[in-house]
């Protein structure tokens, strides 16, 4: 590694990654992720259809309720780590510096937080399993507790290539994960398909085996990588507090939703288990059914978002050469949009033929709820897809508190809707599902009105 770090004289010599109005290099970038992102959400759908076959409805149920916490402190060790470490490296290549002094930094700082949020989880793990009304799950929380850990360390790697416009890391990996999670989880709810509980503990064990793959697959791609990550003599070094620095309001603006998601698998049970027996089976049809259909194309739109970050931070690096950021937004929102919008429209109206596929292990009743709520959630394909682009360039032109705060006031209007429509019989389910369509929309209108700002004062400068 060293030799090929000092093999290069300067790394001004070398071409930059992006150059002026580069949209090639952005939607190449973006295909990539797009491409792991989609194959991977995919893969995970299809999981679905032997999986609700081998546990059921209620099985799925206990495996989402444990789903959120480990969400919850996965975003406060990784989540927000490749956009902002993709940001800064972006940077210096922008400028002509080598980015692997943040790499550094950010690894060594990053396992230790990962370590952390690992502990928490084992710690935390009784008391939540006890909130929940559900003991059977305390087992899953121990097994999947790890993957917190490894998943900090892959978020590292997949942030630097990602500064450096280098995608495919970031892809490969994520397909890996997925198949691995799905080949190792199949085979766990096929031996324990008779006692649900023990399944689903094994189903969670298989995500930390997957992250402990996908881990040893970046550090082999890391130390072929064949793209200059030079280092020049006594070049600055990058300190924890310049990097946490970016990286705190990033990750808050990442935790909102799952801390959402938390909160919604305490009182959602609970609101609906006043009038309905089948209530964690409801929650599961939402969290684990509609949103899991609504998440393929997002999952497309992530990769533009990601590919974001580097073409909009190098475009506000370079400003006095004459580079434009509101241009590369403009031009990302642009191409959210024509994905989104197709696709949104898709899944309402190929909400049934899409649910009979991927979930036709469902009661006949169970199915048409989750028809139900895959129309009803469909237009959030749209919104949350814009949101997540709006909110990565925010974050690369240093603005991340603004997408974190557009998603508390979304979040906040969630919250009190659903709380308010839960009490009804007659709307159930779907009032989580239309609480969160207003929740995603108040966050894109605000995100929309955060960029417009920050784009007229940087033209400003």
């Amino acid at each position: 590694m060293e030799k090929s770090i000092h093999k290069e004289k300067s790394y001004a010599d070398k071409r930059p990654v992006y150059q002026k109005n580069d949209k090639n290099g952005f939607l190449k970038g973006a295909v990539w992720i797009a491409a792991g992102g989609f194959i991977a959400k995919l893969l995970g759908a299809l999981y679905r259809i032997p999986l609700t076959n081998l546990i059921g409805g209620y099985g799925m149920g206990l495996y989402q309720m444990v789903y959120p916490v480990y969400c919850l402190l996965l975003t406060v060790s990784a989540t927000g780590i490749p956009s902002s470490i993709a940001k800064l490296t972006a940077e210096r290549i922008g400028i002509g510096q080598s980015g692997l002094p943040v790499f550094k930094t950010a690894m060594k700082l990053f396992l230790c937080i990962g370590l952390l949020g690992t502990a928490i989880m084992c710690v935390i793990a009784p008391f939540l399993a006890t909130a929940q009304g559900s003991k059977e799950v305390l087992g899953g929380y121990y097994a999947l507790a790890p993957s917190v850990f490894l998943v900090s360390a892959i978020s590292v790697f997949r942030g630097f290539f990602q500064g450096k416009n280098n995608m495919k890391p970031t892809a490969f990996s994520e397909i890996t994960e997925q198949a691995v999670k799905v080949g190792v989880g199949l085979i766990f709810a096929y031996l324990f398909r008779a006692n649900v509980r023990r399944a689903v503990t094994f189903l969670l064990l298989a995500v930390s085996i997957s992250e402990t793959t996908a881990l040893l697959l970046m550090l082999f791609l890391f130390r072929r990588d064949p793209s200059p990550v030079l280092l020049q003599k006594n070049e600055e070094k990058i300190s924890a507090k310049a990097v946490l620095k970016l990286s705190i309001p990033v990750t808050f603006s990442s935790i909102i939703l799952p801390l959402s998601g938390l909160l919604d698998s305490v009182l959602v049970p609970r609101f609906l288990g006043a009038y309905a027996e089948n209530a964690v089976t409801l929650f599961g049809l939402f969290s684990g059914g509609a949103v899991t259909v609504i998440n393929l194309p997002v999952s497309i739109c992530y990769g533009i978002a990601a590919a974001s970050v580097p073409a909009v931070a190098t475009a506000a690096a370079r400003k006095k050469n004459g580079a434009s950021p509101r241009k590369r937004v403009v031009y990302a929102l642009a191409v959210t949009v024509a994905v989104a919008l197709p696709s949104a429209a898709a899944l309402f109206f190929f909400a049934a033929p899409a649910a009979k596929i991927i979930f036709r292990a469902l009661a006949d009743a169970e199915l048409d709820t989750l028809i139900k709520l895959i129309r009803i959630f469909s237009v959030s394909a749209l919104t949350l897809s814009c949101v997540q682009t709006l909110s990565a360039c925010l974050t690369a032109q240093g603005k991340p508190q603004y997408a974190a705060l557009s998603m508390l006031l979304a979040v906040m209007v969630k919250t009190g809707l659903y709380t308010w429509w839960l009490q009804s019989s007659k709307i159930s389910i779907f009032g989580l599902a239309h609480a969160t369509n207003i929740c995603y929309l108040v966050a894109f209108l605000i995100n929309l009105v955060y960029n417009l700002i920050v784009s007229k004062q940087r033209r400003k400068e």
